[in-house]
């Protein structure tokens, strides 16, 4: 079992800059997919920046050179830096993890996920 935890989420104005944290408990190894989802107002549940086997990043059209993903050498907290933001990057932020192949930003379904954080910016 593997349980995740986000926080750092708030609200801020255009422009502004927040740092995700994710907690991860569980039976994890490098292997394992990792990264960050989000879900607009209206909107599926997409994918935003994801790391695979530790070292290979992927991110989002949307947020590349806005977002940076990372995970602490214990591999026991997955970030999400997150600056230059804008209203629509408002969304309720997902950290998720697992084992996926071909591990990237299209991953929507790995089976561990935490509860959300709410990230609000204003213009």
């Amino acid at each position: 079992q593997v349980d995740l935890k986000e926080s750092g989420g708030g609200s801020v104005q255009t422009g502004g800059s927040l740092r995700l944290s994710c907690a991860i408990t569980g039976d994890i190894d490098a292997s394992y997919c990792m990264g960050w989802f989000r879900q607009g107002p209206g909107n599926q549940r997409e994918g935003v920046a994801v790391i695979a086997h530790s070292t290979y990043t992927t991110y989002a059209d949307s947020v590349q050179g806005r977002f940076t993903v990372s995970r602490d050498k214990a591999k026991t907290t997955l970030y999400l830096q997150m600056n230059m933001l804008k209203p629509e990057d408002t969304a309720v932020y997902y950290c998720a993890a697992g084992r996926d192949n071909l591990c990237g930003v299209w991953s929507v379904d790995l089976p561990y996920w935490g509860q959300g954080t709410q990230v609000t910016v204003s213009s």
